[in-house]
């Protein structure tokens, strides 16, 4: 059973800003993160006569692909909105747009993909200066909160620690339910792009990979190492964590340093966007008090939260962990206007003090600790 409700989407009041006449706005994400929700939303509200069609249709596909401005205009006809579902399935998609918006007075146009490495590499060039771009993932808290009261949010906590946020799965009334559809999404979603697009046949390395990464939450991750586990070499490690990352699987976050000597800088960690889908690979959907991970889940959980807050307050940060080769560290670290903010996430709450080697580095930093009974205002300002 499936709880009839939309969350409201923060990207939607962002989407009816930048859409305007003779430019692009380009939607990328996740797989069923609620692109289609979106942009069907935007129509509801905003323009109920525009043409909306998916990239995966055949017939869609001639007439966009044509290169022909005869054929695409009269594809487009009198409408002057034009939105692309799955956008990534049609080839030279960036030069026929940019022939539709050159050439066609008045027209907006909103393409979707959910694979933002090849939506972004056929739309680059061809629309140079002509494109917005927008990124979707799964629901934030922030966006969640609209629709439930504060004692709901603290009774959900666990839930999402052990379900993660996506759309369906927020909805869903059972954890049985839940359960049966990430494991679905990681069945036939999760590397379909991957697989299709980038001519990878190697689905099986693809989830060892992922599941050997699930267990490194919090920690640097060496390529040689998990080339060594997997029977390959680094460099193609290397290359599938670049593909897991472009298609929104995982992110990553390098080590902060200002050329002090003990600090870490070349190494990176690893975090998936939701923590269902981390779960999921590694088939643990215990509750907290039955495994021995809840602290990896909650890094995994507010850093995942805390990047789509700043994505969507249209934060310009950049975001790192700081270690020193005498093992002191911290778990977050944010960069923006000119200063410095430090983040320790523990689970459950409990008191953390700021490194000596941090404090003596960067003195004019912020600290702070992120627990159960703080963390809302740090994911959603509220």
């Amino acid at each position: 059973m499936m709880t009839e409700l939309y969350i409201p989407q923060a990207q939607l009041s962002r989407l009816t800003h930048l859409i305007t006449p003779g430019k692009v706005v380009v939607v990328y994400g996740p797989r069923r993160v609620g692109k289609t929700t979106l942009i069907k939303r935007y129509i509801r509200e905003h323009d109920p006569d525009a043409l909306l069609v998916t990239g995966e249709d055949i017939v869609v596909r001639e007439y966009l692909e044509s290169q022909s401005l005869a054929k695409l205009t009269s594809f487009v006809g009198r409408r002057r909105t034009l939105i692309i579902d799955e956008a990534q399935h049609i080839r030279e998609i960036g030069l026929n747009l940019k022939l539709l918006v050159d050439h066609v007075e008045g027209l907006r146009i909103i393409a979707t993909g959910s694979s933002s490495f090849d939506l972004a590499h056929q739309t680059g060039e061809p629309l140079t200066g002509r494109k917005y771009t927008l990124q979707l993932l799964p629901p934030a808290q922030l966006e969640i909160q609209e629709t439930e009261s504060a004692h709901q949010t603290r009774a959900h906590l666990e839930e999402r620690l052990i379900y993660g946020s996506y759309p369906e799965v927020i909805l869903m009334d059972s954890n049985e339910d839940r359960q049966l559809y990430i494991k679905e999404l990681i069945a036939s979603n999760l590397f379909r792009d991957i697989l299709q697009l980038e001519g990878i046949r190697h689905a099986d390395k693809l989830l060892r990979l992922l599941q050997l990464v699930a267990f490194q939450i919090g920690r640097e991750v060496s390529t040689s190492e998990l080339g060594t586990l997997l029977g390959m070499s680094a460099n193609t490690v290397d290359r599938y964590l670049d593909l897991l990352e472009k298609y929104h699987i995982l992110y990553s976050r390098r080590g902060f340093s200002r050329n002090l000597r003990k600090e870490i800088s070349k190494s990176r960690r690893y975090y998936f966007y939701d923590n269902g889908i981390r779960n999921g690979l590694i088939n643990n959907f215990n509750l907290l008090t039955m495994r021995d991970d809840a602290g990896e889940l909650w890094e995994n959980y507010i850093l995942a939260e805390r990047l789509k807050y700043n994505l969507y307050n249209g934060h310009l940060d950049e975001s790192y962990f700081w270690r020193t080769y005498d093992r002191q560290e911290i778990d977050l670290v944010e960069e923006w206007g000119g200063k410095l903010l430090a983040a320790e996430l523990k689970w459950p709450a409990k008191s953390s003090r700021v490194p000596g080697a941090w404090r003596k580095a960067y003195p004019d930093s912020s600290f702070q600790v992120v627990h159960p009974e703080n963390y809302l205002e740090f994911i959603t300002g509220s």
